[in-house]
């Protein structure tokens, strides 16, 4: 487990194991929630990540107003 120091300005700098294991890159977007006393990051994927990911799922039907 790896111990970081939040800065003065709130910063902290994710290890380079960690980045590593979760494929973050410089200037990628993560979420920061607060979950009982702790504070977990989650990567955010761009939307086009998850094309293709559900190829089970039929497709939408429209309501003809809506075309």
């Amino acid at each position: 487990m790896a111990v970081v120091t939040v800065s003065p300005k709130f910063q902290v700098v994710i290890p380079k194991d960690v980045r590593e294991k979760l494929n973050i890159k410089p200037g990628q977007k993560v979420e920061a929630f607060a979950v009982g006393n702790r504070v977990e990051l989650v990567p955010v994927e761009p939307i086009r990540n998850l094309r293709g990911a559900f190829p089970d799922l039929p497709p939408l039907e429209r309501e003809p107003d809506r075309l």
